[in-house]
């Protein structure tokens, strides 16, 4: 935990409520998401038990597992919800735009939208991806056939919960990630998990402080668990015998329709109250300006969702139950580079997270006092434009003569530390820039900063990272167990997944 999140932690217990964090929204939030609120059988390894699915508040769907161990009815509700979200996932494939690569010289496609799937908690995205894996290898023939759109959903569904692994990715979010993110409450990051109690906290009722609203939230029977998981007292009280009055009334077609209505209707009550959460939730991120570089990460969503997209059309396999080591080393280095990228982005879009890395010693802020926009380094082969200013401080600055610095304002040019003298309690720091200028020996009219203005200057850096480079499948090291002897060694080919 960072100090200033610790600090509005305390401050949120003081005030008796929830503490911003952020100052815009670090995350894309679509028109038109995709809700989901799962329930799971307690004591059993992902049963679905019912789930609520939409993307309006006023048009909730409800599915409803009558016997959770019944693997027949389990993979009725997968059929079930894959005709809720395919066809909400196909109606983002309408419009493709072009999008220039390798300089402008050639071009690739990819879709102008992409889905957006949101769900209460963590909990809620490892059942999508448990899932997932339970429905994306099973036959379409043969033993135990299931529907085609069953291993379909399971596809996406893996799809989408790698997504959500992938820092910065608004494909799929769990609701109160995306709370946290933006506030800090007065209570455990293990009670920010629950929904109720998080929501209390960023937005009390009338009359009611956090703590308050937050204690409230903890009585199950006005605030059940926000999924999946249930509360023992309903399961043992009231979820049990309704399953057992479903199950005796087999031969009984009356007596069962009304068992499956009292099911249904007791499960609505246990999901409804969340579900209306959920959209709470989403109307506070709207409240929020969007961050400048969320677009671009977005951009990034609707590049892997037509990569995937394509791929199913093609014909590929499912994704395998395992990588292989080259596969998993590079999918490590691909979420440790976004990561990076994600950390810098969220502090050039927004100050107050920016403040965090000025409390590390990694950026100070301070006004330009000296400017020298037309100096010249003429020292090498051919003179370069290398203006100079000089900033004055009353922050610490640690960073090292020498080192290069990065602009939020001016992210395209580098700056050089040639000087750090302190003086009087305060700190003068002069600067050599380069980059963002233009290409001739006059700088562009406000490409360097003027007398006056105040920077921010960080040792972070939006500069583009290059990907490593890794040996094909066929010439993994020795240290990693060595090429693959055959097939099915998860670094693409299914063959042997399907078993």
């Amino acid at each position: 935990m960072s100090t200033l999140r610790a600090l509005a932690k305390a401050q949120a217990v003081a005030a008796g409520v929830a503490q911003p964090v952020a100052t815009v929204r670090h995350l894309h939030l679509h028109d038109r998401p995709l809700v989901l609120v799962p329930l799971a059988l307690a004591g059993e390894a992902n049963a679905p038990l019912a789930a609520l699915v939409g993307a309006t508040p006023d048009e909730p769907r409800l599915l409803v597992v009558p016997q959770p161990r019944n693997r027949d009815h389990r993979y009725r509700f997968a059929a079930e919800l894959a005709a809720i979200v395919l066809p909400h996932l196909d109606a983002h494939r309408g419009v493709s735009e072009a999008v220039p690569v390798d300089r402008g010289r050639d071009v690739r496609h990819r879709y102008v939208d992409a889905p957006q799937l949101l769900v209460p908690n963590p909990a809620g995205i490892t059942f999508l991806r448990l899932l997932g894996r339970s429905t994306r290898f099973r036959r379409t023939d043969g033993d135990y056939p299931v529907p085609p759109s069953v291993p379909l959903l399971g596809r996406w569904l893996t799809f989408f919960a790698e997504r959500a692994e992938h820092p910065g990715s608004s494909a799929l979010l769990a609701m109160t990630d995306a709370m946290t993110l933006h506030w800090a409450t007065g209570q455990s990051a293990v009670e920010d998990l629950h929904l109720p109690a998080l929501l209390g906290w960023i937005d009390p009722p009338p009359g009611l402080s956090g703590a308050e609203a937050a204690a409230r939230a903890e009585d199950p029977d006005t605030h059940p668990p926000a999924g999946p998981a249930t509360d023992p007292d309903f399961d043992n009280h009231r979820l049990a015998s309704a399953i057992t009055a479903y199950a005796e009334a087999d031969d009984d077609p009356s007596a069962r329709a009304e068992a499956y209505a009292a099911l249904e209707g007791l499960l609505r009550d246990q999901l409804t109250p969340t579900w209306e959460l959920m959209w709470r939730g989403v109307g506070l991120l709207r409240g929020l300006p969007p961050g400048a570089r969320i677009e671009g990460r977005w951009a990034g969503d609707r590049d892997a969702f037509t990569g995937h997209a394509e791929h199913v059309d093609a014909g590929g396999g499912p994704q395998p139950r395992r990588d292989g080591p080259v596969a998993a080393a590079a999918r490590l280095h691909r979420l440790e580079r976004a990561l990076t990228s994600y950390a810098v982005q969220r502090a050039y879009d927004d100050p107050l997270v920016m403040a965090e890395h000025r409390l590390t010693g990694e950026a100070f802020v301070g006004e330009v006092t000296l400017a020298d926009p037309k100096r010249v380094d003429d020292s090498g082969k051919r003179p370069v434009l290398r203006p100079r200013i000089q900033l004055v401080t009353t922050e610490p600055v640690l960073v090292p003569v020498g080192a290069a610095l990065s602009s939020p304002a001016r992210p395209g040019q580098k700056a050089r530390v040639v000087f750090v003298t302190p003086a009087d309690g305060k700190t003068e720091v002069v600067l050599e820039l380069s980059g963002g200028m233009g290409r001739g020996l006059t700088a562009a009219p406000g490409s360097v900063p003027e007398v006056g203005e105040r920077l921010c200057y960080t040792t972070l850096s939006d500069a583009f990272l290059p990907s490593a480079a890794f040996p094909a499948p066929e010439e993994t090291p020795w240290t990693h167990g060595g090429p693959p002897s055959g097939v099915g060694s998860g670094d693409g080919d299914p063959a042997e997944e399907w078993t």
